[in-house]
């Protein structure tokens, strides 16, 4: 039987980009390759490559989701997506990759477009009952009025793009002077910012995934940043601890895992994701974000996460992908 070919789809248009490339360096190095044929896509504007073989790329064509090289052209039987931001994570590839019928590894449109605006995510969450922090949404152009954000969501507090992660232009704001600054900050990753209250206690991640034979409740881990909050510098050059499983009752972990399942059926979701918490007094559990296409690359949560449930990577991919068949 001919192996598929598999569209490891990463890079994208916002600041996120060189972690996507992370991720999907690790996806290839995990992926079947007994199984499948895996290639890097890259995408990014217009330009969207494959790459053939080390230092070797070739043109996607866009009609058909296919490349040719040395006189033979392979159409890509599935994508795997591990784009951070725009377009991959908002539901805008998947919108094309519907239209291409072509599957695919993360959540559909609706549920991809959901989760990566944080305010709607917040609202929605609220809607349905889990806690969350409270919020206020600004477009460019609206008017800043620092007193009144105050009054809303308290100080300090976090003001921050609506769409984008890896704590790309979010600040923790401790006074009124912070305000403005902040604001301009979160409006050079994008045209809609939100500012959130700060909520003191434990930060955890949880992973989930969930096929047409199983459920998969991943450990939840404790991060215990070395900075003021969980920025660039902590998620990707170490400035944080890791703890594995997270320093927790039994009975929260449960709780955690049960909310994280239960989020992933209210979405929606397919594939992996990965939704962030605070723990506040009286073991209230708040939701933070859902993650969609989460982190892969070699310090990321999922992967850590999965190796302490005694599971490896490759079996998890060749799970995702076969259930979409």
């Amino acid at each position: 039987m001919s192996k598929r070919i598999i569209a490891i789809v990463a890079g994208g248009d916002s600041s996120e980009n060189p972690v996507s490339l992370r991720s999907a360096a690790t996806i290839l190095e995990h992926m079947d390759k007994e199984r499948y044929e895996p290639y890097i896509v890259e995408i990014e504007g217009k330009s969207w490559q494959v790459h053939v073989k080390e230092g070797v790329t070739a043109p996607v064509d866009r009609n058909d989701f296919s490349f040719t090289f040395d006189g033979t052209k392979k159409n890509f039987d599935y994508a795997y997506i591990t784009i951070h931001g725009t377009p991959g994570e908002n539901g805008v590839f998947e919108g094309y990759l519907r239209l291409m019928r072509i599957p695919f590894s993360t959540c559909d449109v609706l549920a991809s477009a959901l989760t990566f605006n944080k305010f709607v995510l917040n609202k929605t969450m609220k809607s349905c009952k889990v806690n969350v922090a409270n919020s206020r949404r600004l477009r460019r152009g609206d008017v800043i009025d620092p007193d009144k954000i105050i009054r809303k969501v308290g100080l300090p507090c976090f003001i921050k793009p609506t769409d984008g992660g890896s704590s790309f232009g979010t600040t923790k704001v401790k006074t009124r002077e912070q305000i403005i600054p902040a604001v301009e900050e979160a409006f050079k990753e994008n045209s809609e910012i939100m500012i959130e209250s700060f909520m003191q206690g434990t930060e955890v991640t949880n992973g989930y995934y969930k096929t047409r034979k199983r459920e998969v409740k991943l450990p939840v881990t404790e991060v215990v940043p070395k900075s003021e909050f969980f920025d660039y510098d902590a998620k990707y050059n170490g400035k944080v601890e890791e703890i594995t499983p997270a320093r927790i009752s039994d009975e929260l972990r449960d709780r955690i895992q049960d909310l994280t399942a239960k989020i992933y059926d209210l979405i929606g979701c397919h594939g992996i994701i990965r939704n962030d918490y605070i723990i506040t007094d009286g073991d209230k559990i708040n939701l933070l974000e859902v993650n969609t296409t989460p982190g892969m690359t070699a310090t990321s949560f999922i992967p850590q996460q999965i190796r302490a449930a005694g599971m490896n990577l490759t079996d998890v991919f060749t799970e995702i992908i076969e259930d979409s068949f």
